[in-house]
């Protein structure tokens, strides 16, 4: 099966939800990898793609067609802009990551199924 095949077999699958959670996955882990590693490009880059994610979650949310509550979008935006100006600060100190992985691993659970009653 090729790349593109597999992929669209994953799109036709998943749930936007679970799409969302896989993302956020991935990113989460690129930033955990970049601080094992202690590889500066790593770093930047790791950290610039989560920044790409939370400013791509952020406008998503402000869109006027967006049905999440509005607390819930206000609650994201805030989390997106401590994300945007820690990410800021991580790239020109050594701040650590595990900050902003906490916050990922925080929205992956909302994201993850819901409990069973």
């Amino acid at each position: 099966m090729s790349v593109a095949a597999y992929r669209q077999s994953i799109m036709d699958t998943a749930t936007p939800r679970q799409l969302e959670r896989k993302v956020f996955q991935q990113v989460t882990m690129d930033l955990e990898t970049a601080t094992r590693s202690n590889d500066a490009m790593a770093r930047i880059r790791a950290i610039d793609r989560n920044r790409r994610l939370w400013i791509t979650l952020i406008a998503d949310v402000s869109d006027t067609g967006n049905l999440l509550p509005d607390a819930l979008k206000a609650g994201l935006i805030s989390l997106g802009l401590w994300v945007d100006r820690y990410s800021g600060q991580a790239l020109s100190t050594d701040h650590p990551l595990s900050p902003l992985v906490d916050v990922n691993r925080a929205v992956m659970q909302g994201l993850g199924p819901a409990p069973a009653r």
